[in-house]
């Protein structure tokens, strides 16, 4: 791997051809690298090959300079789809602190495992980087503020992965709510559907000899590994995962309250179970969430393994006014009048599903170019991590709601909990001792 000032100095002396080796592809690749922003991406798998569609989709002004996975296989394989998808390879490691200490990268995604989102964001800003990190930021509360209050501390740009944000019939939708299409909007309903099969009982074997577990486990207290954990179970794990709500109701419910126009509510319940199947899951299939506020609500449900869908569509969002109501999701919007007669519609000509794990699409496209546009030119950001950790929040409190059975009061501030030191202790989680995140 070539630098750039590395390049530039041999250039000067009129040898780059040979020093650099490189084909005609490669060295197309290298010219004008000074216009791009190299990106690194951390952990590869799923989700990371819609941050490479992304940047592929934005290459006149972005270069996937680096990748790391704590897998090497992992690893490899993403890095055959950058070389087929970009046409060149970058430069790789399993260690993200090698990738940050590289000053040749300018920003970093973040598509790792829930517990790694917060702590390598904020080692990303101190190591000088802007930062897009996928949903949810944090792995609880308390890294959410912290998160906060690092981008604001480092200066950078700090993008959340709710790239619905960034949808422009979504965009629209909102907007005309805003200016009073439903008259007063006060309720918004937000789904999930899919049919999730079961974990099982996982057995402790020994680690596989491509993955480094203790950089996997980082921040999180150590855990023997098994066998139904990686590379995507995790999500179902309290230590690692942050369950449905946050994997993907943060999506729909972050667009409800942007519809609404509210910040943290004043009180959460949620009831549910893991109804379906009787394995190592340890959070609930099936959760009814509400969000009350002093004059609005908000509710999600969400029944990750019974595919039911409700208006045709397997996710999506529905807000009701005074004198209508809009429904909303990622393939477009309908509007009906008061008695539920559909007035208007507008469809983008696709149909997403919630079986897509990886979610490679215009969105994402447009969200990353919102954010690289951030970067190069201070465009303003449509998911500053400030206003995409609201939801986050929210939603972590429906989690903690649903642990300890029953309502919470919150301090519409900051969300912490109002009475009850019990659900307290679930603002913020234990770390692996020397793991704690700090600004």
């Amino acid at each position: 791997m070539v630098t750039r000032r590395e390049f530039l100095d041999t250039l000067a002396v009129g040898a780059a051809g040979m020093a650099i080796g490189a084909t005609a592809k490669s060295y197309a690749q290298i010219l004008g690298s000074n216009d791009r922003i190299n990106f690194a991406t951390f952990g590869l798998n799923s989700r990371a090959y819609a941050h490479l569609s992304a940047l592929g989709a934005n290459k006149d002004a972005a270069r996937l300079s680096h990748v790391c996975d704590v897998d090497t296989t992992i690893l490899g394989k993403f890095c055959g789809s950058v070389q087929k998808e970009l046409g060149y390879e970058p430069a790789t490691d399993q260690d993200y602190r090698k990738v940050l200490a590289s000053k040749d990268v300018d920003a970093i995604t973040i598509a790792t495992p829930d517990h790694w989102h917060t702590p390598l964001a904020i080692a990303g800003l101190q190591a000088g980087k802007h930062v897009y990190v996928e949903k949810p930021c944090s792995h609880n509360p308390a890294e959410g503020a912290l998160l906060v209050e690092a981008q604001k501390k480092y200066g950078k740009l700090v993008q959340m992965g709710n790239q619905q944000r960034s949808s422009k019939h979504t965009i629209e939708i909102v907007n005309k709510i805003h200016d009073g299409l439903i008259g007063r909007a006060y309720f918004a309903k937000a789904w999930y559907s899919n049919t999730r099969k079961s974990i099982g009982t996982g057995k402790e074997i020994a680690v596989p000899a491509t993955l480094n577990w203790d950089l996997w486990q980082g921040p999180a207290p150590r855990r023997p590994y098994k066998d139904n954990l990686h590379p995507y179970n995790w999500h179902w794990f309290w230590i690692y995962g942050t369950g449905e709500t946050l994997n993907n109701g943060t999506h729909e419910v972050d667009v409800c309250r942007w519809a609404l126009g509210v910040d943290l509510p004043n009180r959460v319940t949620a009831s549910g179970g893991r109804y379906q199947f009787k394995d190592d899951w340890q959070f609930y299939d099936t959760l009814v969430t509400s969000f009350e506020y002093d004059d609005k609500a908000i509710s999600w449900e969400g029944k990750c393994c019974n595919g039911m869908r409700y208006y045709g569509r397997d996710r999506g969002s529905t807000i009701m006014g005074t004198t209508g109501s809009v429904l909303v999701d990622r393939d477009g919007y309908e509007i009906y009048d008061l008695h539920g007669k559909k007035t208007d519609e507008f469809k983008t000509g696709s149909e997403t599903s919630s079986s897509d794990l990886t979610g490679r699409d215009s969105m994402t496209d447009d969200h990353f170019a919102n954010f690289i546009a951030g970067i190069r030119t201070g465009a303003k950001l449509n998911a500053p991590v400030a206003e995409g950790n609201v939801a986050v929040t929210m939603l972590q409190l429906s989690n903690i709601a649903w642990k300890v059975n029953r309502e919470l009061k919150l301090d519409t501030k900051n969300g912490k909990i109002l009475g009850d030191a019990e659900a307290m202790k679930g603002w913020n989680r234990e770390y692996e001792k020397g793991w704690e995140p700090r600004i």
